[in-house]
């Protein structure tokens, strides 16, 4: 009985370790959490350029990985580049905005 349980408690831990690394976050792959994190502030940059009348949003993508918002697209004026990159910095939790929006 002693070896089956010890053989139990091997595999139950391999198993746990093999689960907390897949779910562990690299420099260039999110983690579980770090996702859900990005897909909400990415949905808050979107409503709150959205709900600037200013703003051409259906022309704005918004992407975020890991707290950092990436801002592209096309615009119709140089101050709107300004104002996307402004709103997106003014929503809580966004760490930085890499803004690469062009005028068209």
């Amino acid at each position: 009985m002693k070896i089956a349980q010890k053989f139990a408690t091997a595999v139950f831990t391999a198993a746990t370790v093999f689960t907390v690394v897949g779910c562990a976050s690299s420099p260039t792959k999110e983690g579980a959490g770090e996702y859900v994190d990005d897909t909400v502030l990415t949905t808050k940059v979107k409503a709150s350029i959205f709900n600037e009348p200013t703003l051409k949003s259906t022309e704005i993508n918004v992407e975020t990985f890991k707290g950092t918002v990436q801002l592209s697209g096309f615009v119709a004026q140089p101050g709107d580049i300004t104002k996307a990159g402004e709103i997106a910095r003014g929503v809580a939790g966004v760490k930085s905005v890499k803004n690469d929006i062009r005028v068209k």
